[in-house]
């Protein structure tokens, strides 16, 4: 049997400190934590501290390349890399371990099932699972490209598919839902804006709806009883500020 490559786990943060603590708890069995983050003005980077001293404080730049730097301070063989709102459920660090122990040479990464909870709980219709992402990835065989949101892992090799899950507690409250939604919808605005450069009444009407009907009808987001109906909703109403933003962008411009 191989010996186990190292590992390593990386964070970037951005006022976490509500969050911060248990996903540094979920990576404590890596080799090196290395944590980036954005200025933050609350107790995150002291909360981080406690786990780790490989942390950067800089100015954001967006999602990508502040993960880019992070990746690039690493030393370890392997990377995860883990969101502040994430935890890595304990059947995952054993299985990342196990299979790196006889990974191939040719393997650059592995995606991973992601579990969304919503208000405390799961929800597994309406497309929120399986929610597969590209999480471990081998040192210096991936980057992310520069995007406003939704960042894409751009991979150079095969990449292979773990079993065990990844948490995402992404909103506990309503008052997290709204806050997210404002920042993701004005970033998604503004990505969207790159590649189109009006917004007509179907764009407001139509698409909405669509999305609606994709993610409760559809994908069967009914499901999920009430949870169902606030995920299929949200997804209709992102869809709808994302144009109605890009929309005033271009008023003001005019």
């Amino acid at each position: 049997m191989h010996a186990r490559p190292t590992i390593a786990a990386l964070v970037i943060t951005k006022n976490e400190e509500r969050h911060i603590a248990e996903c540094l708890e979920s990576v404590t069995w890596v080799d090196e934590i290395i944590l980036v983050d954005a200025q933050s003005t609350d107790g995150t980077v002291a909360i981080a501290k406690r786990f780790t001293d490989c942390v950067f404080i800089r100015p954001w730049p967006g999602f990508g390349p502040q993960k880019n730097f992070g990746m690039e301070h690493v030393t370890s063989d392997w990377i995860v890399i883990v969101d502040a709102d994430e935890r890595v459920s304990v059947e995952l660090a054993k299985e990342i371990q196990e299979t790196l122990t006889t990974v191939s040479d040719d393997r650059a990464a592995f995606r991973v099932p992601r579990r969304n909870y919503f208000y405390g709980q799961w929800v597994r219709w309406g497309g929120a699972y399986p929610d597969y992402q590209i999480r471990l990835v081998r040192r210096g065989k991936a980057q992310y490209n520069d995007v406003a949101v939704h960042e894409n892992l751009l991979v150079d090799g095969q990449i292979g598919t773990l079993s065990a899950h990844l948490d995402h507690h992404t909103e506990r409250q309503i008052t997290d839902h709204f806050r997210k939604f404002n920042l993701y919808t004005t970033l998604a605005a503004s990505e969207k804006g790159k590649s189109q450069q009006s917004v007509a009444w179907y764009h407001l009407v139509c698409n909405p709806l669509v999305i609606f009907f994709k993610t409760y009808v559809v994908k069967k987001g009914y499901r999920d009883g009430t949870r169902g109906v606030i995920f299929a909703v949200f997804a209709s109403m992102y869809t709808f500020v994302k144009y109605t933003k890009l929309l005033e962008t271009h008023v003001v411009k005019k």
